[in-house]
């Protein structure tokens, strides 16, 4: 288990176990590669990120990370893992999220992408990441870092 605090100064830990703090997690976050690129979303308060949201009812963590990516991006999911799970320790409530890798396989044109602006292809990700005013605060704490080292170790 890998303990940091994010950008809010939130207690985070961060595990690459099978789900270590919960089986039914309610948030979920998706890593995304499309043809050999970084598949985000600009959302419209936050900025760009990867897609993400809550667990509906009646809906499995799995299932939730697909329907967000296409939500938001429009992405159709060739092929989804799980990677890992974390917990942040807001101040007033506790919240566990599933880490997902997904492989895109097309993206649709949408009328509407909720929350966001829709799909953005990025051919790398910044190294300063963490003072770029163009990305959310999600993209800017150590669970993407980690993330990254796992997939790409996971790609070895």
């Amino acid at each position: 288990m890998i303990d940091f605090v994010d950008y809010y100064q939130n207690k985070v830990v961060l595990s690459f176990e099978d789900h270590p703090f919960s089986e039914e997690p309610k948030h979920v976050w998706v890593v995304c590669r499309y043809d050999g690129r970084w598949l985000l979303t600009h959302h419209k308060d936050r900025g760009l990120e990867f897609p993400g949201g809550k667990v509906e009812q009646d809906e499995t963590a799995e299932q939730a990370a697909i329907r967000e990516v296409y939500e938001e991006t429009g992405g159709q999911v060739k092929y989804i893992r799980y990677v890992g799970q974390y917990k942040v320790l807001g101040k007033d409530k506790v919240i566990v999220k599933n880490i997902y890798f997904a492989d895109i396989e097309s993206i649709l044109d949408k009328n509407n992408y909720l929350e966001t602006n829709g799909p953005v292809l990025l051919t790398i990700l910044p190294e300063d990441i963490a003072q770029d005013h163009r990305f959310s605060f999600i993209m800017k704490d150590n669970v993407l870092s980690y993330t990254l080292q796992k997939l790409a170790l996971l790609q070895e």
